[in-house]
């Protein structure tokens, strides 16, 4: 890749925020998918999480580019979401209505946090609202008392980016030194990339002038992967 394009994604790389996500749970309507996704990307968060039986629900053609950019990662349940979250240290937060929800701008999203987004038609499942640590909602004073969820996405995760620049933590490079090799090879050699994530071919690292520095060996497994596609 040219030098302008690797500073450009390694600066892009320094914003993000590897402690925030979002997890949509059962989330199927390709538009709202792309519209969570376009978000995510717009507040720096570097990975998005699903609880899907469909495994193409964050499929490419959905959200016009963010995929490009923010890395999505599949769980089978909502138990192994959540165990993931609090093995990273996470608190976990859930969107819905009732009793002993607060309201959204009252959390402190400074900290690692975790979003889940239930589903469009029945919201959060009750396993969910049982394993979050905090439920949250949107006041709302209209006769509706629920947003399309890829709007109520935005809301929250633009107070958390809000929160999170007045205390720096967008000065802080966040992302592992491998983390950041694989957005700087996925940014800068799209087609490679998604070439070795089909044969399952190791990524190479990048130098500080944006080559790929691989041996014969990587190469010649590139090559023959090309061939026999």
């Amino acid at each position: 890749m040219s030098a302008e394009r690797y500073q450009r994604i390694s600066t892009f790389a320094d914003l993000r925020q590897a402690d925030l996500t979002v997890c949509l749970e059962q989330v199927h309507k390709p538009h709202n998918v792309s519209a969570v996704l376009r978000s995510c990307d717009a507040v720096g968060i570097h990975t998005v999480h699903a609880v899907a039986t469909d495994e193409n629900v964050m499929r490419k053609d959905t959200a016009m580019g963010a995929e490009d950019w923010v890395f999505t990662q599949r769980h089978g349940s909502i138990q192994a979401a959540v165990e993931h979250f609090h093995q990273q240290k996470m608190q976990v937060l859930v969107t819905h209505l009732d009793d002993e929800a607060v309201d959204f701008r009252e959390i402190d999203y400074t900290l690692p946090t975790a979003i889940i987004l239930g589903q469009e038609k029945f919201g959060a499942t009750p396993e969910a609202l049982a394993l979050a640590d905090k439920k949250i909602i949107i006041p709302m004073v209209g006769m509706v008392q629920s947003l399309n969820v890829s709007v109520a996405a935005a809301l929250v995760l633009y107070e958390a980016q809000r929160q999170r620049q007045q205390a720096g933590l967008y000065q802080r490079n966040q992302l592992s030194f491998e983390q950041r090799q694989i957005l700087l090879f996925k940014g800068g050699f799209p087609r490679l990339y998604a070439l070795c994530e089909k044969k399952g071919i190791g990524h190479p690292p990048i130098d500080e002038s944006g080559k790929i520095v691989a041996g014969p060996e990587w190469w010649q497994q590139l090559q023959f992967s090309e061939k026999h596609k």
